[in-house]
């Protein structure tokens, strides 16, 4: 399954190389793995958002501890997207990039005792093709099982990022087929949940499970995770050592270096507007090209990094990371800031009176403090927002099911640029949630398949050209995200390919 920024393992989704600021703050690593409090063999980390229960196909990426604790992938991946050995040890992909052969780890099981093998895996991939926001996208493979010990996935069109799918969540069957996946999850992770000492909402706690074949990987006996929605909370919480580490606020950096914490500094992802309904289905103002380009030339981005980030971002005027192959270097702000010129374009559309648009958004992203100040910048032109705050079980599947055409998030972006065409640009993209098929994209892509080294690099960039051409984006920023940090733990590296977090086994 493929993973999405910041949420829809996905929120959800820059620089490839992560700047550490705490490094620049004098800061140095322990060389001891334990907790506040003296707390040895407990990693208690902060979450500024909940979860939206244990459905497998509805995981997301970003702050998702709690699935990496219990479920287990395929595949791992690092920083830069590449895949790493989990239940599977290698694969192989066929010469056309149609289908790809995982040979699955001996001796693995789940937590209720039953084999991880290839019937497990075909199972767990046949519930996703059917249910979550992937069910689309992944209902073009086919899983086989040639052996036991061997799943091979076949699609009916090429795919360059084929190997992406070893990041499906691999759940128990047994629990897939009973049906309450709000019941503590069946997965063969390196945890399993301590339902007698979880409260859903507020704190989910972890027992190692020693039987995992990379145990080493994960030197905390326990994790305990806690919600903690208020990051002013969550920071006093870290500071007076009830929690390890937590994502912080970029006004709240400064009180963490003061505090002798240690923080990373992240720029994985791009603030935007998606406007998916390219042709008006839903909200039909969308559907004209001027009216979205009125909607890129209204923001003062400058402002925006300035103001509203406190200098902790950078105007964006593309939705690709800087450094990946779809990024242009050169490119200059297409749509310069210029409201008249904006209000002209959506009279020339006949859409000057303007028109009503919700934005979803779940608690504890920064949305609720985001959002009034982009709902300002919109009734310009006379556009009124109205806000659906998404929570519990479907609440994923509801932000990704095209309900909400125009959406305003902070997404994050992968290393490998071709993952994030795949999901925003596609027509079978998560994030393109209208699903909307584009010939031109098609073309582009169908090219894409075929092509190497400088040609595929070329190809990504008209891609991006022809989205920022078509507006189908509003870019607004390149933030930098700050995660804070016990000195009594170490984070020598952080591996998440959308550079939004640390993954669950960073921390040492």
């Amino acid at each position: 399954m493929r993973r999405t920024k910041r949420l829809a393992r996905v929120l959800l989704t820059m620089t490839t190389a992560l700047t550490s600021l705490a490094a620049l703050s004098a800061c140095t690593d322990a060389n001891t793995a334990s907790t506040p409090g003296g707390k040895k063999d407990t990693l208690v980390l902060g979450s500024t958002a909940d979860i939206q229960g244990w459905d497998p196909a509805n995981q997301p990426s970003f702050q998702g501890w709690p699935a990496d604790a219990v479920y287990q992938t395929l595949t791992r991946f690092d920083a830069l997207g590449k895949p790493q050995p989990d239940a599977a040890t290698k694969w192989e992909v066929n010469s056309d990039n149609t289908a790809v052969t995982f040979h699955l780890r001996e001796g693995m099981k789940f937590s209720d005792g039953e084999p991880v093998d290839a019937e497990a895996i075909k199972v767990g991939f046949d519930y996703q093709a059917s249910h979550g926001g992937q069910a689309a996208r992944l209902s073009d493979y086919k899983a086989t099982t040639p052996d036991s010990m061997t799943v091979k996935l076949t699609s009916s069109k090429p795919d360059p990022g084929i190997v992406g799918m070893g990041g499906i969540k691999v759940a128990s069957p047994k629990y897939l087929k009973a049906g309450n996946l709000n019941k503590a999850p069946v997965g063969s992770g390196p945890y399993t949940l301590d339902a007698a000492k979880t409260t859903r909402g507020s704190t989910y706690t972890f027992v190692k499970n020693e039987d995992f074949w990379d145990a080493k990987t994960f030197p905390y006996k326990k994790l305990v995770v806690k919600v903690l929605k208020n990051q002013t909370a969550a920071l006093n919480a870290l500071k007076t050592g009830q929690i390890d580490g937590t994502l912080i606020q970029q006004s709240m950096y400064k009180e963490a270096i003061a505090s002798d914490l240690r923080v990373l500094g992240m720029r994985g992802n791009t603030t935007r507007l998606l406007l998916m309904d390219h042709k008006g289905e839903k909200i039909p103002a969308l559907g004209e090209l001027k009216v979205r380009r009125a909607l890129n030339m209204l923001f003062d981005k400058k402002s925006l990094a300035k103001d509203f980030y406190q200098g902790r971002a950078v105007p964006a005027n593309q939705i690709f990371r800087p450094g990946s192959d779809a990024y242009i270097d050169d490119l200059k702000d297409p749509y310069p800031y210029d409201p008249a010129e904006a209000k002209r374009l959506m009279k020339e559309a006949g859409y000057e009176k303007g028109f009503t648009v919700t934005f979803p958004l779940f608690g504890g992203l920064g949305m609720e403090e985001l959002i009034p100040v982009v709902a300002q910048e919109l009734s310009q032109l006379n556009i009124k927002v109205k806000q659906k705050t998404l929570s519990g079980p479907t609440a994923v599947e509801e932000l990704l099911s095209g309900k909400y055409p125009m959406i305003l998030w902070p997404l994050g972006n992968y290393g490998d640029s071709k993952q994030d065409i795949k999901d925003y640009v596609l027509d079978d993209g998560i994030w393109n949630v209208m699903h909307q098929p584009d010939p031109t994209v098609t073309k582009l892509w169908d090219r894409f398949l075929t092509s190497t080294g400088q040609e595929a690099k070329e190809i990504q960039q008209e891609l991006n050209r022809y989205t920022i051409e078509q507006a189908w984006n509003v870019p607004l920023a390149y933030p930098e995200g700050f995660y804070a940090y016990s000195p009594k733990i170490r984070i020598p590296e952080m591996t998440d390919s959308n550079a939004l977090n640390p993954r669950l086994w960073d921390y040492k």
